[in-house]
Protein backbone atom coordinates (compact mmCIF):
# COMPACT_ATOMS: atom_id res chain seq x y z
CA UNK A 1 0.00 0.00 0.00
CA UNK A 2 2.83 2.39 1.00
CA UNK A 3 4.50 1.63 -2.55
CA UNK A 4 1.20 2.00 -4.40
CA UNK A 5 0.34 5.84 -2.51
CA UNK A 6 4.72 6.58 -3.53
CA UNK A 7 3.60 5.66 -7.31
CA UNK A 8 0.15 7.92 -7.28
CA UNK A 9 2.41 10.96 -5.42
CA UNK A 10 5.14 10.49 -8.14
CA UNK A 11 2.25 10.48 -11.06
CA UNK A 12 0.60 13.62 -9.96
CA UNK A 13 3.97 15.22 -8.94
CA UNK A 14 4.70 14.46 -12.79
CA UNK A 15 1.51 16.39 -14.06
CA UNK A 16 -0.49 12.99 -15.01
CA UNK A 17 -3.50 13.15 -13.58
CA UNK A 18 -5.70 9.77 -11.50
CA UNK A 19 -9.24 9.57 -13.01
CA UNK A 20 -11.12 6.10 -12.12
CA UNK A 21 -8.25 4.21 -11.52
CA UNK A 22 -7.20 5.37 -15.19
CA UNK A 23 -3.96 7.01 -15.61
CA UNK A 24 -4.24 10.12 -18.10
CA UNK A 25 -1.19 11.15 -19.38
CA UNK A 26 -0.56 14.65 -19.71
CA UNK A 27 -0.17 15.91 -23.31
CA UNK A 28 -0.60 19.39 -22.75
CA UNK A 29 2.72 19.81 -24.39
CA UNK A 30 1.14 18.61 -27.77
CA UNK A 31 -1.48 20.75 -28.09
CA UNK A 32 -1.05 22.69 -31.22
CA UNK A 33 -4.91 24.23 -31.56
CA UNK A 34 -4.91 27.86 -30.21
CA UNK A 35 -7.22 28.66 -27.56
CA UNK A 36 -10.80 29.98 -28.70
CA UNK A 37 -10.99 33.26 -29.40
CA UNK A 38 -13.80 35.17 -27.11
CA UNK A 39 -15.14 36.95 -30.06
CA UNK A 40 -18.04 34.75 -32.08
CA UNK A 41 -16.28 32.38 -34.70
CA UNK A 42 -19.28 30.78 -36.64
CA UNK A 43 -18.05 26.89 -37.07
CA UNK A 44 -20.83 25.11 -38.83
CA UNK A 45 -20.73 23.07 -42.18
CA UNK A 46 -21.17 25.61 -45.28
CA UNK A 47 -23.62 23.67 -47.02
CA UNK A 48 -27.15 22.16 -45.21
CA UNK A 49 -29.43 19.77 -46.55
CA UNK A 50 -32.79 18.77 -46.03
CA UNK A 51 -36.27 17.59 -48.00
CA UNK A 52 -39.12 19.90 -48.61
CA UNK A 53 -41.62 19.33 -45.69
CA UNK A 54 -38.89 17.32 -43.10
CA UNK A 55 -38.36 19.05 -39.57
CA UNK A 56 -35.74 21.60 -39.77
CA UNK A 57 -32.73 21.28 -36.43
CA UNK A 58 -29.78 23.00 -37.90
CA UNK A 59 -27.59 24.77 -35.13
CA UNK A 60 -25.32 28.17 -36.18
CA UNK A 61 -22.58 26.04 -34.17
CA UNK A 62 -20.45 29.14 -32.96
CA UNK A 63 -17.54 29.44 -30.56
CA UNK A 64 -16.99 32.48 -28.07
CA UNK A 65 -17.85 34.35 -25.04
CA UNK A 66 -21.63 33.34 -23.77
CA UNK A 67 -24.29 35.43 -24.24
CA UNK A 68 -24.80 35.28 -27.80
CA UNK A 69 -26.87 36.96 -29.67
CA UNK A 70 -27.60 35.05 -33.80
CA UNK A 71 -29.59 36.25 -37.00
CA UNK A 72 -29.97 34.55 -39.91
CA UNK A 73 -30.14 36.43 -43.46
CA UNK A 74 -32.31 34.51 -46.34
CA UNK A 75 -33.61 31.67 -44.45
CA UNK A 76 -36.35 29.84 -47.05
CA UNK A 77 -39.85 30.80 -45.87
CA UNK A 78 -41.16 28.27 -42.86
CA UNK A 79 -37.82 28.56 -41.69
CA UNK A 80 -36.68 30.41 -38.15
CA UNK A 81 -33.70 31.11 -35.57
CA UNK A 82 -33.72 31.26 -32.51
CA UNK A 83 -31.82 34.07 -31.37
CA UNK A 84 -30.48 32.87 -28.54
CA UNK A 85 -29.32 29.90 -29.05
CA UNK A 86 -28.71 29.46 -33.21
CA UNK A 87 -30.72 26.92 -33.43
CA UNK A 88 -32.86 26.91 -37.19
CA UNK A 89 -36.18 24.66 -37.01
CA UNK A 90 -39.18 24.50 -38.97
CA UNK A 91 -40.26 23.25 -42.31
CA UNK A 92 -40.08 24.67 -45.78
CA UNK A 93 -41.92 23.09 -48.39
CA UNK A 94 -39.70 24.83 -51.76
CA UNK A 95 -36.91 23.37 -53.37
CA UNK A 96 -33.99 25.67 -53.64
CA UNK A 97 -30.41 26.63 -53.20
CA UNK A 98 -30.65 29.27 -50.12
CA UNK A 99 -27.51 30.87 -49.35
CA UNK A 100 -28.31 32.06 -45.86
CA UNK A 101 -26.01 34.96 -43.86
CA UNK A 102 -25.53 33.52 -40.56
CA UNK A 103 -24.28 36.32 -37.74
CA UNK A 104 -23.26 35.57 -34.16
CA UNK A 105 -22.86 39.07 -31.90
CA UNK A 106 -21.38 38.67 -28.10
CA UNK A 107 -19.46 41.93 -26.07
CA UNK A 108 -16.43 41.05 -28.12
CA UNK A 109 -17.30 41.35 -31.54
CA UNK A 110 -19.34 39.38 -33.91
CA UNK A 111 -18.55 36.94 -36.87
CA UNK A 112 -20.55 36.07 -40.11
CA UNK A 113 -20.71 32.58 -42.33
CA UNK A 114 -22.72 32.25 -45.49
CA UNK A 115 -24.81 28.66 -45.22
CA UNK A 116 -25.72 27.18 -48.64
CA UNK A 117 -29.51 25.44 -47.31
CA UNK A 118 -30.27 23.57 -50.32
CA UNK A 119 -33.82 22.02 -49.91
CA UNK A 120 -34.03 18.81 -52.00
CA UNK A 121 -33.97 14.91 -52.33
CA UNK A 122 -30.32 15.20 -50.66
CA UNK A 123 -29.29 15.20 -46.48
CA UNK A 124 -25.99 14.99 -45.14
CA UNK A 125 -24.45 16.87 -47.27
CA UNK A 126 -21.23 17.15 -45.28
CA UNK A 127 -19.89 14.53 -43.44
CA UNK A 128 -21.94 13.75 -40.02
CA UNK A 129 -20.21 14.53 -36.87
CA UNK A 130 -21.02 13.24 -33.69
CA UNK A 131 -21.09 10.45 -30.80
CA UNK A 132 -21.34 6.99 -30.56
CA UNK A 133 -21.66 4.93 -27.74
CA UNK A 134 -19.45 1.52 -28.73
CA UNK A 135 -16.52 2.16 -28.13
CA UNK A 136 -16.49 3.25 -25.35
CA UNK A 137 -19.40 1.36 -23.27
CA UNK A 138 -20.30 -1.72 -26.36
CA UNK A 139 -23.57 -3.53 -25.08
CA UNK A 140 -23.20 -1.71 -21.47
CA UNK A 141 -24.63 1.17 -22.65
CA UNK A 142 -28.07 2.64 -21.04
CA UNK A 143 -29.66 6.07 -20.82
CA UNK A 144 -28.17 7.46 -18.45
CA UNK A 145 -24.54 7.37 -20.05
CA UNK A 146 -26.44 8.12 -23.10
CA UNK A 147 -27.57 11.63 -21.25
CA UNK A 148 -24.46 12.14 -19.77
CA UNK A 149 -22.66 11.90 -22.89
CA UNK A 150 -24.90 14.75 -24.62
CA UNK A 151 -24.57 17.18 -21.78
CA UNK A 152 -20.58 16.48 -22.13
CA UNK A 153 -21.22 17.64 -25.56
CA UNK A 154 -22.78 20.49 -24.77
CA UNK A 155 -20.64 21.37 -21.63
CA UNK A 156 -17.66 20.77 -23.34
CA UNK A 157 -18.28 23.19 -26.16
CA UNK A 158 -18.15 20.47 -28.56
CA UNK A 159 -21.10 21.95 -29.81
CA UNK A 160 -19.64 24.61 -30.87
CA UNK A 161 -17.37 23.43 -33.51
CA UNK A 162 -20.49 20.95 -35.27
CA UNK A 163 -20.81 18.14 -33.40
CA UNK A 164 -23.99 17.40 -33.41
CA UNK A 165 -25.28 13.21 -33.18
CA UNK A 166 -26.05 11.13 -29.96
CA UNK A 167 -25.73 7.70 -31.16
CA UNK A 168 -26.97 4.46 -29.62
CA UNK A 169 -25.23 1.93 -30.33
CA UNK A 170 -26.57 -1.90 -29.80
CA UNK A 171 -27.47 -2.55 -26.79
CA UNK A 172 -31.25 -0.33 -26.59
CA UNK A 173 -33.80 -3.11 -27.87
CA UNK A 174 -36.04 -5.15 -25.75
CA UNK A 175 -38.82 -6.72 -27.54
CA UNK A 176 -41.60 -5.58 -30.05
CA UNK A 177 -45.04 -4.01 -28.98
CA UNK A 178 -46.22 -0.66 -29.22
CA UNK A 179 -48.10 1.16 -31.78
CA UNK A 180 -46.29 -0.43 -34.92
CA UNK A 181 -45.20 -3.45 -33.17
CA UNK A 182 -42.07 -2.18 -33.36
CA UNK A 183 -38.57 -2.67 -31.73
CA UNK A 184 -38.99 -1.37 -27.87
CA UNK A 185 -35.87 -0.48 -25.92
CA UNK A 186 -35.26 -2.74 -22.99
CA UNK A 187 -35.30 -1.31 -19.40
CA UNK A 188 -31.77 0.12 -19.54
CA UNK A 189 -33.78 3.00 -21.78
CA UNK A 190 -37.00 3.58 -19.58
CA UNK A 191 -38.30 6.86 -21.15
CA UNK A 192 -36.46 7.20 -24.25
CA UNK A 193 -39.09 9.99 -25.80
CA UNK A 194 -37.67 11.89 -22.84
CA UNK A 195 -34.46 11.19 -24.04
CA UNK A 196 -34.57 12.02 -27.56
CA UNK A 197 -36.44 15.10 -26.12
CA UNK A 198 -33.53 16.19 -23.76
CA UNK A 199 -31.39 15.48 -26.58
CA UNK A 200 -33.40 17.41 -29.33
CA UNK A 201 -32.91 20.52 -26.40
CA UNK A 202 -29.95 21.20 -26.53
CA UNK A 203 -29.29 21.44 -29.67
CA UNK A 204 -28.12 17.66 -30.50
CA UNK A 205 -29.62 15.17 -32.82
CA UNK A 206 -30.31 11.33 -31.90
CA UNK A 207 -29.31 7.74 -33.60
CA UNK A 208 -30.23 4.20 -32.99
CA UNK A 209 -28.87 0.93 -34.31
CA UNK A 210 -30.01 -2.13 -35.86
CA UNK A 211 -29.62 -4.71 -38.11
CA UNK A 212 -31.45 -6.88 -41.37
CA UNK A 213 -30.51 -9.76 -39.61
CA UNK A 214 -32.95 -11.47 -36.72
CA UNK A 215 -30.22 -10.78 -34.15
CA UNK A 216 -27.82 -8.33 -34.13
CA UNK A 217 -24.16 -8.96 -33.44
CA UNK A 218 -24.30 -7.92 -29.48
CA UNK A 219 -27.63 -10.66 -29.52
CA UNK A 220 -30.81 -8.63 -29.89
CA UNK A 221 -34.03 -8.31 -31.99
CA UNK A 222 -33.49 -7.00 -35.46
CA UNK A 223 -35.69 -5.73 -38.16
CA UNK A 224 -36.68 -9.08 -39.61
CA UNK A 225 -38.41 -11.93 -37.72
CA UNK A 226 -38.66 -15.49 -37.97
CA UNK A 227 -42.70 -15.42 -37.39
CA UNK A 228 -45.49 -13.38 -38.70
CA UNK A 229 -46.51 -11.80 -34.83
CA UNK A 230 -43.14 -10.26 -34.66
CA UNK A 231 -41.99 -13.04 -31.89
CA UNK A 232 -38.69 -14.17 -31.43
CA UNK A 233 -38.02 -17.80 -30.74
CA UNK A 234 -35.51 -17.42 -27.89
CA UNK A 235 -37.26 -15.22 -26.52
CA UNK A 236 -40.95 -17.32 -26.15
CA UNK A 237 -38.26 -20.22 -25.19
CA UNK A 238 -36.60 -17.75 -22.13
CA UNK A 239 -33.27 -18.16 -23.48
CA UNK A 240 -32.44 -14.57 -22.54
CA UNK A 241 -31.62 -12.64 -19.89
CA UNK A 242 -33.57 -9.60 -18.27
CA UNK A 243 -32.50 -7.14 -21.48
CA UNK A 244 -33.53 -9.70 -24.12
CA UNK A 245 -30.19 -10.43 -24.65
CA UNK A 246 -29.85 -13.90 -26.74
CA UNK A 247 -28.59 -16.90 -24.17
CA UNK A 248 -27.95 -20.49 -23.92
CA UNK A 249 -26.65 -22.81 -21.25
CA UNK A 250 -22.97 -22.86 -22.66
CA UNK A 251 -23.09 -18.50 -22.85
CA UNK A 252 -25.52 -17.49 -20.50
CA UNK A 253 -24.69 -13.48 -21.03
CA UNK A 254 -24.66 -13.89 -24.80
CA UNK A 255 -21.40 -12.96 -25.05
CA UNK A 256 -20.57 -15.30 -28.13
CA UNK A 257 -23.55 -15.13 -30.47
CA UNK A 258 -23.27 -17.87 -32.76
CA UNK A 259 -23.02 -17.44 -36.86
CA UNK A 260 -26.02 -19.62 -36.71
CA UNK A 261 -28.38 -16.76 -35.52
CA UNK A 262 -27.24 -14.50 -37.78
CA UNK A 263 -29.91 -14.98 -40.60
CA UNK A 264 -32.21 -13.07 -42.42
CA UNK A 265 -35.74 -13.45 -41.04
CA UNK A 266 -38.82 -14.48 -43.24
CA UNK A 267 -40.73 -11.40 -42.12
CA UNK A 268 -40.05 -7.62 -42.43
CA UNK A 269 -40.73 -5.45 -39.39
CA UNK A 270 -38.33 -2.59 -40.93
CA UNK A 271 -41.31 -0.06 -41.64
CA UNK A 272 -42.94 -0.88 -38.30
CA UNK A 273 -39.88 0.31 -36.74
CA UNK A 274 -38.88 3.25 -38.70
CA UNK A 275 -42.31 4.35 -38.13
CA UNK A 276 -41.34 4.27 -34.33
CA UNK A 277 -37.80 5.95 -34.85
CA UNK A 278 -40.16 8.68 -36.60
CA UNK A 279 -42.46 8.80 -33.29
CA UNK A 280 -39.13 9.39 -31.29
CA UNK A 281 -37.62 11.61 -33.97
CA UNK A 282 -34.77 9.81 -34.05
CA UNK A 283 -31.47 11.38 -36.77
CA UNK A 284 -29.73 9.16 -37.61
CA UNK A 285 -29.66 5.10 -38.19
CA UNK A 286 -26.84 2.74 -38.04
CA UNK A 287 -27.86 -0.31 -39.50
CA UNK A 288 -25.57 -3.14 -39.48
CA UNK A 289 -24.77 -6.80 -40.64
CA UNK A 290 -22.39 -8.73 -43.04
CA UNK A 291 -22.10 -8.90 -45.81
CA UNK A 292 -24.42 -6.15 -47.04
CA UNK A 293 -26.96 -7.44 -49.60
CA UNK A 294 -28.78 -4.91 -52.43
CA UNK A 295 -32.54 -6.05 -51.33
CA UNK A 296 -31.92 -4.76 -47.49
CA UNK A 297 -30.19 -1.95 -48.36
CA UNK A 298 -32.76 -0.66 -50.35
CA UNK A 299 -35.45 -1.96 -48.64
CA UNK A 300 -34.39 0.12 -45.45
CA UNK A 301 -33.79 3.51 -47.60
CA UNK A 302 -37.25 3.23 -49.11
CA UNK A 303 -38.82 2.94 -45.64
CA UNK A 304 -36.39 5.78 -44.61
CA UNK A 305 -37.66 8.13 -47.78
CA UNK A 306 -41.49 7.54 -47.42
CA UNK A 307 -41.46 9.50 -44.19
CA UNK A 308 -41.12 13.17 -43.59
CA UNK A 309 -38.14 13.29 -41.29
CA UNK A 310 -34.64 13.04 -42.32
CA UNK A 311 -32.70 10.52 -41.25
CA UNK A 312 -29.36 9.75 -41.89
CA UNK A 313 -28.85 6.14 -43.61
CA UNK A 314 -25.65 4.58 -42.12
CA UNK A 315 -24.34 1.22 -43.06
CA UNK A 316 -22.39 -0.74 -41.16
CA UNK A 317 -20.83 -4.53 -41.16
CA UNK A 318 -18.31 -3.38 -44.20
CA UNK A 319 -19.60 -2.78 -47.25
CA UNK A 320 -18.17 -4.98 -50.13
CA UNK A 321 -16.59 -2.81 -52.64
CA UNK A 322 -17.99 -4.38 -55.62
CA UNK A 323 -21.36 -3.14 -55.07
CA UNK A 324 -20.43 0.49 -54.38
CA UNK A 325 -22.07 1.75 -56.52
CA UNK A 326 -25.01 0.54 -54.89
CA UNK A 327 -24.38 2.10 -51.18
CA UNK A 328 -23.11 5.16 -52.77
CA UNK A 329 -26.85 5.33 -54.03
CA UNK A 330 -28.90 4.47 -51.49
CA UNK A 331 -27.07 5.18 -48.32
CA UNK A 332 -25.44 8.18 -46.55
CA UNK A 333 -22.70 6.70 -44.55
CA UNK A 334 -21.26 3.37 -45.80
CA UNK A 335 -18.58 1.30 -43.71
CA UNK A 336 -15.52 0.08 -45.81
CA UNK A 337 -13.83 -2.07 -43.13
CA UNK A 338 -13.63 -3.74 -40.11
CA UNK A 339 -14.28 -2.40 -36.77
CA UNK A 340 -11.36 0.04 -35.42
CA UNK A 341 -9.45 -0.59 -32.43
CA UNK A 342 -6.77 1.78 -30.32
CA UNK A 343 -3.99 1.01 -31.96
CA UNK A 344 -1.55 1.66 -34.36
CA UNK A 345 -1.90 -1.29 -36.27
CA UNK A 346 -5.05 -0.66 -36.87
CA UNK A 347 -5.28 2.68 -37.53
CA UNK A 348 -2.40 1.80 -40.25
CA UNK A 349 -4.26 -0.98 -41.69
CA UNK A 350 -7.30 0.86 -41.77
CA UNK A 351 -6.41 4.17 -42.71
CA UNK A 352 -3.82 3.69 -44.97
CA UNK A 353 -4.72 0.54 -47.13
CA UNK A 354 -7.71 0.76 -48.98
CA UNK A 355 -9.31 4.06 -48.32
CA UNK A 356 -8.30 5.73 -51.56
CA UNK A 357 -10.52 2.68 -53.69
CA UNK A 358 -13.57 5.23 -53.06
CA UNK A 359 -12.59 7.75 -53.91
CA UNK A 360 -15.01 7.76 -57.23
CA UNK A 361 -17.95 7.11 -54.58
CA UNK A 362 -17.67 9.53 -52.13
CA UNK A 363 -19.60 12.68 -52.87
CA UNK A 364 -21.90 15.35 -50.87
CA UNK A 365 -24.89 13.24 -49.02
CA UNK A 366 -22.44 9.78 -49.86
CA UNK A 367 -19.84 8.92 -47.87
CA UNK A 368 -17.28 6.32 -47.06
CA UNK A 369 -16.84 5.30 -43.45
CA UNK A 370 -13.33 4.24 -42.06
CA UNK A 371 -15.13 3.62 -38.58
CA UNK A 372 -15.14 5.76 -35.69
CA UNK A 373 -12.55 8.06 -33.66
CA UNK A 374 -10.36 6.27 -31.17
CA UNK A 375 -9.24 9.30 -28.76
CA UNK A 376 -9.70 9.61 -25.64
CA UNK A 377 -11.37 6.96 -23.12
CA UNK A 378 -12.20 3.76 -25.12
CA UNK A 379 -12.90 0.53 -24.00
CA UNK A 380 -15.39 -1.43 -25.46
CA UNK A 381 -17.70 -2.14 -21.89
CA UNK A 382 -16.92 -1.10 -18.77
CA UNK A 383 -13.56 -0.98 -17.81
CA UNK A 384 -12.12 2.29 -19.96
CA UNK A 385 -8.84 3.18 -20.71
CA UNK A 386 -7.14 6.04 -22.12
CA UNK A 387 -6.29 5.48 -26.20
CA UNK A 388 -3.00 3.64 -26.68
CA UNK A 389 -1.86 5.72 -29.68
CA UNK A 390 0.75 8.21 -28.97
CA UNK A 391 -0.07 12.11 -29.43
CA UNK A 392 1.71 11.37 -32.83
CA UNK A 393 -0.53 8.71 -33.72
CA UNK A 394 -3.69 10.91 -33.23
CA UNK A 395 -2.68 13.86 -35.46
CA UNK A 396 -2.24 11.10 -38.02
CA UNK A 397 -5.65 9.90 -37.15
CA UNK A 398 -7.66 13.28 -37.38
CA UNK A 399 -6.18 14.32 -40.06
CA UNK A 400 -6.44 11.47 -42.76
CA UNK A 401 -10.09 11.11 -41.68
CA UNK A 402 -10.38 14.90 -42.18
CA UNK A 403 -8.51 14.65 -45.65
CA UNK A 404 -10.75 11.37 -46.73
CA UNK A 405 -14.08 13.53 -46.03
CA UNK A 406 -14.64 10.54 -43.36
CA UNK A 407 -17.43 10.71 -40.96
CA UNK A 408 -16.41 12.41 -37.76
CA UNK A 409 -17.80 10.11 -34.42
CA UNK A 410 -16.21 10.01 -31.61
CA UNK A 411 -16.11 6.97 -29.45
CA UNK A 412 -14.47 7.82 -26.33
CA UNK A 413 -16.44 8.90 -23.20
CA UNK A 414 -16.87 12.67 -23.30
CA UNK A 415 -17.41 13.33 -19.81
CA UNK A 416 -14.27 12.44 -18.90
CA UNK A 417 -12.19 14.10 -22.22
CA UNK A 418 -8.76 15.52 -21.26
CA UNK A 419 -7.70 19.12 -22.68
CA UNK A 420 -5.69 17.91 -25.52
CA UNK A 421 -8.40 15.44 -26.92
CA UNK A 422 -10.56 18.03 -26.70
CA UNK A 423 -7.86 20.31 -29.18
CA UNK A 424 -7.66 17.53 -31.72
CA UNK A 425 -12.07 18.20 -31.96
CA UNK A 426 -12.05 21.34 -31.01
CA UNK A 427 -10.28 22.98 -34.13
CA UNK A 428 -12.61 24.35 -36.90
CA UNK A 429 -10.14 24.63 -39.30
CA UNK A 430 -9.60 20.50 -39.72
CA UNK A 431 -13.03 20.74 -38.92
CA UNK A 432 -13.50 22.62 -42.43
CA UNK A 433 -11.54 20.37 -44.35
CA UNK A 434 -13.48 17.80 -43.29
CA UNK A 435 -16.68 19.63 -43.53
CA UNK A 436 -15.64 21.13 -46.85
CA UNK A 437 -18.37 21.85 -49.69
CA UNK A 438 -16.68 20.18 -52.54
CA UNK A 439 -16.58 16.63 -51.00
CA UNK A 440 -13.93 15.58 -52.47
CA UNK A 441 -11.86 12.64 -50.77
CA UNK A 442 -8.23 12.69 -50.76
CA UNK A 443 -5.81 10.89 -52.50
CA UNK A 444 -2.12 9.75 -52.24
CA UNK A 445 -0.38 11.23 -54.80
CA UNK A 446 2.85 10.21 -53.92
CA UNK A 447 4.10 6.77 -51.75
CA UNK A 448 8.17 6.92 -51.28
CA UNK A 449 8.19 3.91 -48.67
CA UNK A 450 6.97 4.79 -45.07
CA UNK A 451 6.28 8.42 -46.72
CA UNK A 452 2.94 9.11 -48.19
CA UNK A 453 1.67 12.24 -49.16
CA UNK A 454 -1.67 12.84 -49.65
CA UNK A 455 -3.64 15.55 -51.46
CA UNK A 456 -7.13 17.10 -50.94
CA UNK A 457 -9.06 19.45 -53.55
CA UNK A 458 -11.06 22.36 -51.25
CA UNK A 459 -13.90 24.72 -52.61
CA UNK A 460 -12.49 27.49 -52.53
CA UNK A 461 -9.53 25.96 -54.83
CA UNK A 462 -6.89 25.84 -52.15
CA UNK A 463 -5.19 22.47 -51.47
CA UNK A 464 -5.17 20.29 -48.46
CA UNK A 465 -1.51 18.44 -48.05
CA UNK A 466 -0.87 15.41 -45.34
CA UNK A 467 2.64 14.23 -45.28
CA UNK A 468 2.48 10.96 -43.30
CA UNK A 469 5.58 9.29 -41.94
CA UNK A 470 4.64 5.47 -41.70
CA UNK A 471 7.81 4.05 -40.57
CA UNK A 472 9.74 3.50 -36.99
CA UNK A 473 11.45 6.77 -37.47
CA UNK A 474 11.64 10.81 -37.89
CA UNK A 475 12.63 11.69 -41.79
CA UNK A 476 12.00 14.63 -44.18
CA UNK A 477 9.27 14.81 -46.40
CA UNK A 478 8.93 17.38 -49.10
CA UNK A 479 7.05 18.75 -52.13
CA UNK A 480 6.55 21.80 -54.39
CA UNK A 481 3.07 23.41 -55.33
CA UNK A 482 4.29 22.59 -58.52
CA UNK A 483 3.90 18.92 -58.49
CA UNK A 484 -0.23 18.96 -57.57
CA UNK A 485 0.15 21.58 -60.29
CA UNK A 486 -0.07 24.73 -58.74
CA UNK A 487 0.88 27.94 -60.15
CA UNK A 488 2.06 31.18 -58.82
CA UNK A 489 3.38 32.52 -55.40
CA UNK A 490 1.24 30.34 -52.79
CA UNK A 491 0.61 30.71 -48.65
CA UNK A 492 1.26 27.47 -46.97
CA UNK A 493 -1.08 27.26 -43.98
CA UNK A 494 -0.78 25.26 -40.69
CA UNK A 495 -4.31 24.32 -39.98
CA UNK A 496 -3.69 22.65 -36.94
CA UNK A 497 -1.93 25.87 -35.43
CA UNK A 498 -4.46 28.46 -37.38
CA UNK A 499 -1.16 30.32 -39.03
CA UNK A 500 0.42 30.86 -42.04
CA UNK A 501 4.19 29.80 -41.98
CA UNK A 502 5.62 29.86 -45.18
CA UNK A 503 5.02 32.16 -48.79
CA UNK A 504 6.32 30.13 -51.29
CA UNK A 505 6.54 29.97 -55.19
CA UNK A 506 5.39 27.58 -56.87
CA UNK A 507 8.75 25.74 -58.11
CA UNK A 508 10.68 26.62 -54.71
CA UNK A 509 10.58 23.02 -51.95
CA UNK A 510 8.65 22.70 -48.94
CA UNK A 511 10.72 20.32 -46.60
CA UNK A 512 10.16 19.13 -42.62
CA UNK A 513 10.51 16.40 -40.33
CA UNK A 514 8.05 14.32 -39.69
CA UNK A 515 7.90 11.88 -36.22
CA UNK A 516 7.25 8.28 -36.57
CA UNK A 517 3.63 7.76 -36.86
CA UNK A 518 3.44 11.31 -37.39
CA UNK A 519 1.69 14.13 -40.32
CA UNK A 520 2.18 17.35 -41.06
CA UNK A 521 -1.15 18.86 -42.25
CA UNK A 522 -0.88 21.78 -44.75
CA UNK A 523 -3.03 24.09 -46.62
CA UNK A 524 -1.82 25.51 -49.70
CA UNK A 525 -4.09 29.10 -50.87
CA UNK A 526 -5.05 30.55 -53.16
CA UNK A 527 -4.45 27.34 -55.13
CA UNK A 528 -5.01 27.84 -58.97
CA UNK A 529 -7.14 30.87 -59.53
CA UNK A 530 -8.58 31.89 -62.49
CA UNK A 531 -5.78 34.08 -63.12
CA UNK A 532 -3.00 32.13 -62.68
CA UNK A 533 -4.38 28.28 -63.68
CA UNK A 534 -3.13 29.21 -67.37
CA UNK A 535 0.32 29.98 -66.46
CA UNK A 536 3.51 29.03 -67.72
CA UNK A 537 5.32 26.99 -64.99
Amino acid sequence: MKNLQILLSVLLLSGISINAQVIIPDYSNYILTPKPSKSPQVNCAKVFGLRPGSECLFLAATSGERPMTFSANGLPKGLRIDKNTGLITGKTSKCGEYPVEITATNSFGADKRVVRFKVGNDIALTPPMGWNSWNCWGNTVNQEKVMASAKAMRDKRLIDYGWTYINIDDGWQGIRGGKYNAIQPNKKFPDIVGLSDSIHAMGLKMGVYSTAWVITFAGHIGSTCPNEDGTYPWITQGNHNDLYKISTADDPEGDRVSWQHHYYGQYSFTDNDVKQWVDWKVDYLKYDWYPNDYYHVKEMYESLRSQKRDIVYSLSGISLYANAPVWAKYTNCYRTTVDINDSWTSLHNIGFKGQQHWIGFNKPGHWADPDMLIVGMVGWGDKLHYTRLTPDEQYTHISLWALLSAPLLIGCDISQMDDFTLSLLCNREINDIDQDPLGIQAYPVKIDGDKQTWVKQLENGSLAVGLFNLGQDSTAISFSPKDFGIFGTQILRDPWRQQDIKELAHTNTFECIVPKHGCRLLVIKPGNTRENVFRKS
